[in-house]
């Protein structure tokens, strides 16, 4: 279990109820949740919560950022599309963005689009038809195609939206991915669909690893992405890939002038387009293909999971433009989520990095749209009692327990939900699930903590035994070497558990040590079971290749509660080196003195935040870990931006009031590029203040401490751009 949890307790708090402090901190948590969620889905093919659940993640994230504009992160999930490309490929730069579309999740919301859409372009409707392309949305893996000349370039993934992986050799293994294009092509092409695959190779391709002793996939759409980012092409070849094509994106020229002629246009260069796909002039008939798509879906050969409607007219998408990280000419209308009833046959709890007990449905296993599910989150134990995030019931106010007959409910994803229990068949024996008060794995107190700040109970039950918990120890060492920390190749989870089973590595600092203890050792690494000379070697190898680390990762890295990797760079790029962040987590302790302002001075970092790592260097036990490791690894310090020549290099600026010439993400962005220090309040250390229309307490103290203050104009004059 992560820090994902850490807002939790704020899940309950209506939106329009929330304080300042409390959004700060429940957007740090949603924007956490969501990359971890993006990470799973984009990277590792492996999502672990619905498409309906991960949907209404980001519906509250940007409910807040609505009520509190001025809180809105940098790198939060408004600025984010997918998560960024696996290691394991080279890298591609997307000329225009691959960007992902709004949702709409009901009739109501389509006609709310149809209508932005119109108010934004001032259509009326004695213009006439406003006409809209209606199309299945693939449940696949987005991939983009280059040709120059007509002949295939590179081909990319998604990735983070700006940079995709290379997976141009196993492309050209898709038998539906044309090497040369045919008919009157411009020189340089970029189309961009789906890659998916179809329910019955699917199953063939399922049985035939089953045959072999190999891993079988959970779903096609896994499948899919799993087979196209195989480092071996010909992996890639030997699985029974598909391509729809559906987009564009760099064109040295437009070959006609709407949507649904670009894409015929796309057929006639030899792609398969979806023969579903149709032209509406009304949202009675987009509706009235979204409706009989929705019915027509059982007996489709691929997954979808709703229907795409885009503007038609290219000249009106240019003028809609783009909204953060989607188009405004576009949205998705997505299904509702796949439902079946099967039987509750335990409750389990397992125990995370932070001490969090959470609750896992151990279900009778029953096929869902093509996948075998047998297990569903709980979330925590109001959720089982049938309370919901505001307290109002759930489930009608019906209890979970064993022996339940129950409702499931998923959408593309492995690990479902619980929407209802049919009590009728609640076995006369059933008794009310009583959540445990101690930890199952220490046999501590686990306890739900009360809120300093807000006076709220939290929603978690925590485990109160700290490092002589193992789950919570496991799950550390876990977080300490996965992907985007130290990234020990060889060092996965089994290792990990093992390792810390047998006393070899208790704690992180033990990673480091362990080859020269093995050489002492009676019984080598390479003599235990599953191990040799070799892959012993390679271990050791991998490890000592991460003896210095980059200073965000190695924050990261150290499992500080509410640090995820976005606050790991901010701190970093803030305080440079090990020795100024730490010396400052420490002085920060005194909430009266300069450090601890500092630090909450950080754009992006709030009072949540800073508390937790506070409370983490105050902890004896962590600073002697600390110093165990840092014995054995060297944090480099962060990249310096080469500002020289720069009017602002190393000033603090503060941006407050309407920007007009940029947006905030914008404005810190560029701030940075030129090396200032982009700070959220305004204090005796603030150089610079740059304000818009509707400036106010900010620049009242930047006035009253005698600050200078220039306009938005001002700021472009001054940086010369």
């Amino acid at each position: 279990m992560s820090d994902m949890d850490a807002g939790a307790e704020l899940r309950n708090v209506a939106i329009e109820s929330l304080t300042r402090d409390q959004a700060a901190a429940e957007l740090q948590a949603l924007a956490q949740e969501i990359a971890e969620h993006d990470r799973r889905y984009h990277q590792e093919d492996a999502p672990t919560i619905s498409d309906a659940d991960y949907d209404a993640l980001r519906r509250r994230n940007n409910a807040i950022e609505a009520r509190f504009p001025d809180l809105v992160l940098a790198d939060g999930p408004s600025a984010q599309v997918g998560a960024a490309p696996a290691s394991g490929f080279g890298k591609i730069a997307h000329a225009v963005p691959m960007l992902s579309l709004d949702n709409a999740f009901d009739d109501e919301d389509v006609q709310d689009f149809v209508g932005r859409v119109r108010r934004f372009l001032k259509f009326d409707p004695l213009m006439g038809a406003l006409a809209l392309t209606a199309e299945p949305k693939i449940d696949g893996l987005s991939l983009s195609l280059r040709y120059e000349r007509g002949k295939l370039v590179h081909a990319a993934t998604r990735g983070d939206g700006t940079t995709g992986e290379n997976v141009t050799a196993n492309a050209r293994t898709i038998k539906d991915i044309p090497e040369q294009l045919t008919g009157d092509v411009p020189d340089e092409v970029e189309v961009r669909g789906e890659v998916y695959m179809a329910h019955k190779d699917f199953q063939a391709l399922n049985a035939r690893m089953e045959a072999n002793g190999g891993k079988v996939f959970a779903n096609p759409r896994n499948a899919a992405a799993g087979s196209l980012r195989q480092l071996k092409s010909e992996i890639t070849a030997s699985r029974p890939l598909r391509f729809f094509a559906y987009a564009w994106g760099e064109m040295s020229a437009l070959p006609k002038d709407t949507q649904s002629e670009m894409v015929q246009c796309f057929a006639d260069w030899g792609f398969q387009i979806n023969p579903l796909m149709k032209r509406c002039e009304t949202v009675e008939e987009l509706l009235e293909v979204y409706h009989g798509i929705e019915e027509s879906r059982a007996q489709l050969d691929y997954d979808i999971d709703g229907v795409v409607y885009k503007v038609d007219r290219l000249d009106l998408q240019e003028r809609l433009g783009f909204v953060s990280r989607s188009p405004r000419w576009a949205i998705a209308h997505k299904f509702p989520a796949e439902q079946a009833y099967t039987v509750l046959n335990d409750i389990e709890i397992q125990v995370g990095r932070t001490g969090a007990l959470t609750p896992v449905a151990k279900l009778e296993p029953i096929t869902v749209g093509g996948v075998v599910v047998s297990n569903a989150t709980l979330h925590n134990e109001d959720y089982i009692k049938g309370i919901g995030q505001d307290g109002e019931p759930i489930r009608g106010g019906k209890d979970l327990r064993v022996g339940d007959t129950v409702k499931i409910q998923r959408a593309g994803d492995v690990i479902p939900q619980i929407v209802d229990i049919d009590l009728d068949k609640r076995p006369a024996e059933a008794q009310p699930f009583e959540f445990p008060t101690v930890c199952p794995a220490c046999g501590s107190h686990a306890v739900r903590e009360e809120n300093e700040k807000t006076g709220r109970i939290d929603a978690i039950r925590r485990c109160t035994g700290g490092l002589i918990c193992p789950a919570q120890a496991t799950e550390k060492l876990k977080h300490f070497v996965s992907r985007n920390a130290f990234d020990i190749e060889g060092f996965g989870d089994k290792q990990v558990d093992a390792f810390y089973q047998d006393g070899l590595v208790m704690a992180p600092a033990d990673i480091f040590t362990l080859e020269e203890r093995d050489k002492r050792a009676l019984t080598k690494l390479r003599n235990r079971e599953g191990w040799g000379a070799v892959s012993a070697k390679n271990l050791f190898e991998a490890i000592n290749a991460r003896r210095d680390i980059d200073l965000n990762r190695f924050i990261f890295a150290l499992g500080i509660r509410h640090v995820g990797e976005g606050n790991a760079k901010l701190l970093a790029r803030a305080y440079g080196s090990w020795g100024a962040f730490s010396n400052a987590m420490v002085a920060a302790h005194d909430e009266a003195g300069e450090a601890w302002t500092d630090l909450n001075d950080i754009d992006g970092i709030g009072h949540i935040v800073a508390d937790a790592l506070v409370e983490f260097f105050a902890e004896a036990h962590n600073r002697d870990q600390l110093d165990a490791l840092l014995e054995q690894v060297i944090p480099r310090e962060a990249e310096k931006i080469d500002a020289s020549g720069s009017p602002v290099a190393g000033k603090t600026v503060v941006f407050t009031g309407s920007l007009e010439r940029m947006t905030r993400d914008e404005a810190k962005a560029m701030a940075e590029r030129f090396g200032a220090k982009v700070s959220g309040s305004v204090s005796r250390k603030t150089d610079l203040v740059v304000a818009g229309p509707g400036a106010g307490s900010k620049l009242k103290k930047a006035q009253d401490l005698d600050v200078e203050v220039i306009s938005e104009d001002g700021w472009f004059d001054l940086v010369g751009s």
